[in-house]
């Protein structure tokens, strides 16, 4: 008898995979443009840095960082995040932080503790397609949010919760992932009553918001809550290192966050201590401000490159991001930028289609477009490319 796919778990059976990890197969051709992924520039890691810290943390707590650890996470590091998430308006105490192999894990992890197969999450339509592949793989029922240009349309969200009883809200508040845009502060205040109003939970996945280029920064929803409704996550791959996996989830909700550990040591017992350490140390050095002011300058210039790109294609709208990663374009009704994307591959130009971040499919005439990983002359060549692709199928 051959094993095949009926015999896999009921909730595994309909995953793909991720779109993004797909398309990465078609990027090994030579002189490939890639505005399909989502990391940081090579300029933007510092692997000297990051040798120095590892070599003195493994000086300074020797055996300690190679032992097994507690799932809590590393004390300095938990005093460090608790730290640095204060300007965003949120007081934590070390105890309401775990760190996560990413804000991925996170997510992962706040799922498991609150959903049951069947119940219903709220999700940005469209969101980031990562987080849509964690809710499917616990098999709940996903039900799109619609947004404006200010992000989630409040009044829309709260005739949401009255009509479906979610379990759960998932809200990326800054930057979004995928369309850029940044949740008004009136909204995040409403949101965050709501979470409390009826019960829900609300997990704010904050990765982007250090990368602002322009514009006053916002606080977070967590900071509104007097509840303990919003679990508040972040991550520093996009700010120190995607490679060290190392995120976090705050919550002062005791019965939860204990949920969140649990949960954890069933996972991976603990994120790795040196990791750990190694990010605890890059923070308590102060590297960060000035890091962040250097890579925000660069990929400032970055998305007004790609931006004067966009504004010369006749017909298409796009966001028009005051920080993070990602333009979100919409291509004129009855263009398709799924079926144009393998031509663009050909022309040596990746991109991601907009109908992965949709949980109820179709919009196949939007698509993403990432500038942090390509160099300013690869932008200008690259949306130069996509202009003539797009004149072409709009004439067809």
């Amino acid at each position: 008898m051959l094993y095949d796919e009926t015999m896999l778990s009921r909730h595994m059976q309909p995953l793909t995979g991720s779109a993004i990890r797909e398309i990465f197969h078609l990027l090994g051709k030579p002189g490939m443009i890639s505005f399909a992924g989502g990391n940081p520039a090579v300029t933007a890691l510092e692997p000297d840095v990051i040798s120095d810290i590892a070599q003195k943390v493994l000086k300074t707590h020797g055996w300690r960082l190679l032992q097994y650890g507690a799932t809590e996470g590393f004390g300095p590091l938990l005093e460090s995040i608790a730290h640095f998430i204060e300007s965003s308006g949120i007081k934590a105490q070390p105890s309401q932080i775990l760190p996560c192999q990413g804000a991925g894990q996170a997510l992962d992890l706040l799922v498991k503790a609150t959903c049951n197969e069947g119940d219903v999450v709220l999700v940005e339509s469209p969101t980031f397609l990562g987080a849509l592949q964690t809710f499917l793989t616990y098999g709940v029922k996903l039900v799109p949010l619609p947004s404006d240009g200010e992000g989630v349309i409040v009044e829309e969200a709260e005739a949401l919760i009255k009509a479906h009883h979610p379990k759960l809200m998932y809200i990326i508040p800054t930057f979004q992932n995928p369309s850029g845009k940044t949740l008004g502060l009136a909204r995040r205040q409403r949101l965050c009553e709501l979470a409390a109003g009826y019960g829900v939970v609300l997990a704010e996945d904050d990765p982007y918001r250090d990368l602002r280029y322009r514009g006053e920064a916002l606080p977070a929803i967590k900071s509104f809550d007097k509840e303990g409704w919003v679990v508040y996550m972040g991550s520093f791959s996009k700010l120190i290192s995607p490679g060290l996996r190392m995120g976090y989830a705050m919550s002062d909700n005791p019965t939860l966050f204990r949920k969140l550990v649990i949960g954890k040591q069933s996972a991976d017992v603990h994120s790795p201590l040196l990791n750990q350490a190694i990010v605890d140390e890059y923070l308590r050095a102060g590297y960060m401000p000035g890091h962040i002011a250097r890579i925000c300058g660069d990929y400032k210039k970055q998305l007004t490159l790609m931006l004067e790109g966009l504004e010369a294609i006749p017909g298409i709208a796009f966001t028009k991001p005051e920080g993070g990663l990602f333009v979100w374009a919409e291509l004129p009704e009855g263009m398709n930028a799924t079926d144009m994307l393998r031509e663009a591959v050909a022309r040596n130009v990746a991109y991601v289609p907009g109908t992965h971040f949709h949980c109820e499919g179709g919009h196949h005439n939007t698509l993403r477009l990432n500038f942090s990983n390509s160099a300013p002359e690869q932008i200008r060549q690259g949306m130069e490319i996509l202009k003539d692709l797009i004149l072409e199928k709009s004439k067809a």
